[in-house]
């Protein structure tokens, strides 16, 4: 048989708490390949969590996935199980850090609460530890094949707690979007793609220039790129990311610190001349 895929998204840094999680999922499930989507997710960041996840899932083998970006920890959110109809399990908060991943692929076929604490960490259940005690060794089980349906009682999948996502307007010659993620590089990632930037203003080439508002004061000059060495270091481009959204970035500089962006901010572009 092949080995187990499980792969682990928090905001827990490079210290113990992951190497932990992976250790108990280990312990578990012996043959399992651990997959590290990433442990820097901001911390308490819900949606940069989801959307991280989001990015990952469609390029990962048909597994088990556990997030963990949990500031209600032991309080009475849900622990959840989603069984996505690609096939895979995920593992977390019901917060919403799991939704946008599930629909992703394919969507969401059943949803559990993780009430079976025969499949939690044997010893006793930390209130601020449930990576550990209960999504680790519960995404180690699923591994080795446990029935979904053990985990606990199905959820009705329209109770789960959603996120606003972000969504692209284009509207009378202009698109209005919003911030949905900022990289490690200062680089903006928005809601929306290309096409809706098209929809709204035409055939994209490279050079084409566009006037842009990001919060209050005047408009942005941008140009549309297809890649970061078209311009000059510095100059501001927006550009079709490597997932396939619209981007906002400064070359080889920092465009959110640069203008004190943030995750949610309002973006408006139209065409200039």
């Amino acid at each position: 048989m092949e080995r187990p895929v499980v792969t682990l998204l928090t905001d827990f840094g490079p210290d113990g708490p992951a190497a932990i999680c992976r250790g108990v999922i280990l312990t578990i499930a012996r043959d399992a390949q651990i997959v590290d989507i990433g442990h820097n997710v901001r911390k308490f960041a819900i949606g940069d969590g989801a959307f991280l996840l989001w990015c990952a899932v469609p390029y990962l083998p048909v597994g088990v996935h556990v997030a963990v970006v949990d500031p209600g920890v032991g309080t009475d959110r849900l622990a959840i199980a989603i069984l996505s109809e690609r096939g895979d399990a995920l593992v977390g908060p019901d917060n919403g850090l799991l939704i946008p991943a599930a629909e992703r692929l394919g969507g969401i076929r059943e949803a559990r609460a993780l009430e079976n604490r025969d499949l939690w960490l044997a010893s006793a259940t930390s209130s601020t530890f449930h990576g550990r005690d209960i999504f680790a060794p519960v995404g180690a089980h699923l591994a080795t094949g446990r029935p979904f349906a053990d985990v606990g009682p199905i959820v009705p999948a329209e109770t789960l707690v959603r996120l606003p996502w972000p969504s692209a307007s284009a509207h009378d010659g202009e698109l209005d979007t919003a911030i949905r993620y900022i990289d490690s590089f200062g680089n903006c990632r928005l809601a929306g793609l290309p096409s809706d930037l098209e929809q709204a203003m035409g055939t994209l080439e490279s050079g084409r220039r566009f006037r842009l508002w990001a919060g209050e004061g005047a408009p942005l000059i941008v140009t549309w790129q297809r890649t970061f060495g078209e311009t000059p270091p510095g100059a501001t481009l927006l550009y079709e990311d490597s997932f396939g959204t619209l981007s906002l970035a400064d070359n080889q500089a920092n465009i959110a610190e640069r203008l004190g962006l943030e995750v949610g901010r309002p973006v408006r572009i139209q065409s200039a001349a």
